[in-house]
């Protein structure tokens, strides 16, 4: 469980390096980024699965959808979800919308508490529950506050769940899945790059963007495999609350861009890092447990 600890605050990094990373690469909009962000993925992700032999879960997958068709639906179902979400990441940075989407995701770990609860039948240890008691706290004030939140945060904290939910039930949670799930987002990749505003003459002055472009399927992909190794390896209960990790990196970002928390959210933002402190106990805790074992 320690790998897999290590695994998902390494996803949380690179995610957050990315979110940054989207705003060294004007002229580009969010979605001329999201379609180069599938197609550098993509190859980057099928050398990593050649290398550690994750590649016949491509074959099986597939020969699973000829035996069983209607597992097909189930697959678009699963990318467009996630395309969904890896457009809104990319496009929030760009239009001041990044706050929103870092609370989605603060939200994001208690969505999938409950779904691991009411769906999986989970159970929660003290620190778990601690941590999710903390965070609620922050909620129930961001509700009185304002009485609801902004679509791109509800889109984050409702899509996940499903996403993961739905890989689960189709049983593509693995790399192969993943990687069909970005192959069925080509054809809008494709769209979007062809129909940007990048042209020669931006690529002319702006050079940098032949080194930072290819830079962005590198760190994608990579984020991306650490992500699915978490997801595979974790009980769903605490892989969801180590999603705590990335929100709070994320709203670094946000500030690093020109973006600022408002007075009355800091009553918000506090108990929700509080719950991020009590998991990095429960963390600890477990890697102690298993030296302890080993010894």
């Amino acid at each position: 469980m320690s790998r897999g600890i290590v695994t998902s605050v390494l996803a949380s990094c690179l995610f957050a390096v990315m979110y940054f990373y989207t705003s060294l690469l004007a002229p580009l909009d969010g979605e001329e980024i999201f379609g180069w962000r599938i197609l550098l993925t993509l190859p980057c992700l099928t050398l990593f699965m050649w290398v550690t032999k994750d590649w016949q879960r491509v074959g099986e997958l597939l020969g699973r959808v000829r035996r069983t068709p209607a597992l097909l639906a189930g697959m678009l179902g699963t990318s467009w979800l996630m395309g969904v979400q890896l457009w809104l990441f990319l496009w929030a940075p760009l239009h001041g919308r990044s706050l929103e989407v870092s609370m989605g995701y603060f939200l994001l770990p208690l969505a999938m508490v409950a779904t691991g609860r009411l769906v999986y039948g989970e159970r929660l240890s003290r620190l778990q529950c601690m941590a999710v008691g903390c965070a609620a706290l922050g909620v129930g004030h961001e509700l009185l506050q304002h009485g609801s939140f902004a679509w791109e945060t509800l889109v984050v904290m409702c899509g996940y769940p499903v996403y993961f939910v739905l890989r689960k039930r189709c049983r593509t949670e693995h790399l192969g899945g993943l990687w069909c799930d970005m192959f069925l987002l080509l054809p809008w990749a494709v769209y979007f790059v062809v129909q940007g505003p990048l042209s020669s003459a931006d690529l002319a002055g702006h050079a940098r963007l032949y080194l930072l472009i290819p830079l962005l399927g590198a760190i994608s992909a990579g984020a991306l495999i650490a992500y699915v190794m978490a997801s595979r390896s974790l009980p769903f209960t605490l892989f969801g609350l180590l999603s705590y990790v990335e929100p709070v990196l994320l709203v670094g970002v946000a500030l690093l861009l020109g973006e600022t928390i408002g007075p009355d959210q800091w009553l918000t933002y506090l108990p929700i890092w509080a719950a991020v402190l009590v998991l990095v106990l429960e963390g600890l805790k477990h890697l102690t447990q298993q030296r302890h074992r080993r010894g």
